[in-house]
């Protein structure tokens, strides 16, 4: 049996869903390499955006390389939508776009879902091997640089191609200690306990920096609540509207 087909719509040079019949008041901003259908079982009937960020989804990548601070202003024009300043939920990538939001423009609540808020380890030199062959990509050839990058890098890294490949460089590269303490809005991070992407330790750390946060974590679930176990996800959404 095929899926219903969803007619996206338009808001701001991205393209999204709407959920609900009123005035939306929940803006949601998926994962990287996701999209804004992982919000359908969390939202449904509550009245609310879910973005396909630029790059992702139906909608175009960026012209050129931006960090989460880019992103957010980009999802700055969506504000237009709402009566009032929404709860903005981000999963992962999509949480690291939603603190910069949160940071610079007035924001109801927000709820954070697995967000690589803080560093758990320094920052990882590619390889030897791979720094080598990088130096003397002129000898080489792009196809075996390329096929390097294919051996060393993340699978994330893998799948992405282009200016994709030089925003999720920047992104992972970013840290947010000094942003945490200066989020006013009423936050709510949610948590797998089984996280190996971003272990609860790293929520517990963020949750002691933000001044109104609280942290929910979730037996037998990974980095996907959303997926896995929307409606804990749901009812923190809904506590805060």
């Amino acid at each position: 049996m095929q899926g219903a087909i969803v007619a996206l719509t338009t808001i701001a040079g991205m393209f999204g869903e709407r959920y609900g019949d009123h005035r939306p008041a929940v803006l949601a901003l998926h994962g990287w390499g996701r999209d804004h259908s992982d919000f359908a079982a969390a939202l449904h009937d509550i009245p609310s955006i879910a973005l396909d960020l630029p790059g992702f989804g139906a909608s175009a990548a960026p012209e050129s390389v931006m960090g989460t601070d880019g992103y957010a202003r980009a999802v700055g024009a969506v504000l237009a939508e709402f009566s009032s300043p929404p709860v903005v939920i981000g999963h992962s990538f999509g949480g690291r776009v939603a603190l910069n939001l949160a940071a610079t423009r007035p924001v109801s609540g927000l709820v954070l879902v697995s967000v690589p808020l803080l560093r758990t380890a320094p920052v990882r030199r590619p390889s030897l091997n791979y720094r080598l062959r990088k130096s003397f990509r002129f000898l080489l050839g792009e196809d075996r640089l390329e096929r390097a990058r294919h051996r060393y890098g993340s699978p994330d890294y893998r799948a992405a191609t282009g200016v994709m490949r030089d925003i999720l460089v920047a992104a992972v590269n970013e840290t947010y200690e000094d942003l945490l303490p200066k989020i006013e809005c009423p936050t709510r991070l949610v948590w797998g306990r089984e996280d190996r992407e971003v272990p609860v330790h790293v929520a517990e750390a963020a949750a002691e920096l933000i001044p109104d946060a609280r942290l929910r974590v979730v037996p037998d679930v990974g980095h996907h609540p959303l997926i896995d176990a929307p409606e804990i996800v749901r009812a923190e959404i809904l506590e805060l509207l």
